[in-house]
């Protein structure tokens, strides 16, 4: 990166690791410097929570305001319906508006936790395009904003052409997807001034179109800015575990769970996590990232434990770190692991250890359950499971009990009442 910015946000951006690319960055460098910038970041509603993936955008909206700026988070209730094609080899399967709003309700939970909302003219708004997407008069849209896209250049974009490359096929319903997207940007520049959105680079070809579509209805100059792609440094894709989504909500993911997703980081990640996810200074980052051996797994617990606090609260995080040490260093049980609480008559005469390891979450499946006893990966009260067929009753259930699949992962289970 040869610019070398005046504004703060722009700075940050550059320095902590989150820039990929800038529409205009003299230009947006000016205009931050100048006053307060509103900016937005667009979710869609297609699951109950946002997952990790989508954390390196909510900190850019964060710092956005902690530099003097405005976030305006968008939530996708009108696009939603069509789905973004963008990089994908299939369409998303539809959902209902209901669930749609469902999906929205659980979302906004998390963002409270990262920017401060009110009237204040850097305080954070939270808007939904279903309010102006879902009133638009088809033909009334084609002839004031379609015509000002072009086919050819719709399928020159890389999101587009990717897909037709592989002959895989796009609906005309997807293919919508972007101009309603840049009319997005168009409207809440209209509407509210917004002079920046960000987004993934997978959303460059949505940003230039919002741009351009801006330029040419209202002669507005906006700007747009996207953060890269994450992978961890073995290649998988950021958000993911073994277990599947690193899901945002503490009703999907309990906080233990989230800051074990974060003490677990590659060595090779730590520095790079630690100027994405946390506010520590660049220099700490850079040292505690450089430390190797035993001394690095102190620095993913420096992680584990930013990263935790601002989505869930200190409490949490230092409650986390208790049961980490405790379970990991001492051999206890620990008081804020995953907990499955069974009823007596869910209990009944006894319970399959293999059902339990499934709805536990250790296991996605009993088939996997089963290949984990197998293989030598599953313990109960840290003693080996070798019988795949152990009933587990009352009696065992008379103190909480401990599973565990392999040396990182463990819950509870106890019997209510």
């Amino acid at each position: 990166m040869t610019y070398h910015p005046k504004s703060e946000f722009l700075s940050v951006m550059i320095d902590r690791g989150f820039l990929a690319d800038c529409t205009d960055y003299q230009g947006l460098d000016e205009a931050l410097a100048k006053g307060v910038v509103p900016g937005y970041i667009g979710f869609d509603a297609t699951a109950s929570s946002l997952h990790v993936g989508s954390l390196i955008q909510i900190m850019m909206l964060r710092w956005l305001q902690k530099t003097g700026h405005k976030p305006i988070v968008l939530m996708g209730g009108g696009t939603t319906k069509v789905g973004d094609p963008s990089f994908r080899a299939d369409e998303r399967p539809l959902l209902s508006p209901e669930k749609i709003d469902e999906n929205i309700a659980g979302i906004r939970q998390v963002f409270s936790h990262y920017v401060e909302f009110g009237e204040a003219a850097s305080d954070a708004i939270i808007l939904n395009n279903a309010e102006w997407l879902d009133g638009l008069n088809y033909l009334d849209f084609l002839r004031d904003v379609g015509r000002h896209f072009s086919v050819n250049r719709m399928l020159a974009f890389e999101s587009v052409k990717s897909r037709l490359d592989r002959e895989q096929s796009l609906s005309f319903l997807e293919f919508n997807y972007m101009i309603l997207q840049a009319y997005d940007f168009l409207e809440l520049h209209r509407r509210y001034g917004c002079l920046l959105q960000m987004g993934g680079s997978d959303q460059w070809g949505n940003i230039v179109n919002g741009i351009d579509l801006t330029r040419r209805i209202l002669d507005g100059q906006i700007f747009g800015l996207t953060s890269p792609l994450l992978t961890t440094s073995d290649g998988k894709k950021m958000g993911k575990s073994q277990d599947g989504a690193v899901w945002l909500n503490k009703d999907l993911l309990s906080a233990y769970e989230f800051w074990q997703f974060w003490r677990n980081t590659t060595d090779a990640d730590v520095g790079r996590f630690l100027k994405l996810y946390t506010e520590l200074a660049i220099e700490d980052c850079d040292r505690l990232g450089a430390l190797e051996g035993s001394e690095i797994n102190e620095a993913k617990i420096t992680l584990a434990n930013e990263v935790t606090t601002l989505l869930h609260g200190a409490d949490a995080a230092k409650a986390a770190e208790t049961t980490a040490r405790e379970v990991f260093e001492k051999g206890g049980t620990g008081e804020d692991l995953p907990t499955l609480s069974l009823s007596a008559s869910e209990l009944g005469d006894g319970i399959s250890v293999v059902q339990l390891i499934v709805r536990s979450g250790l296991a996605g499946s009993g088939k996997e359950a089963k290949r984990l006893i197998a293989e030598g990966g599953a313990k109960v009260d840290d003693a080996q499971l070798t019988d795949a067929g152990m009933l587990v009753t009352a009696d065992q259930l008379a103190e909480p009990l401990k599973l565990s699949a392999g040396k990182k992962r463990h819950a509870l289970v106890r019997l209510e009442g």
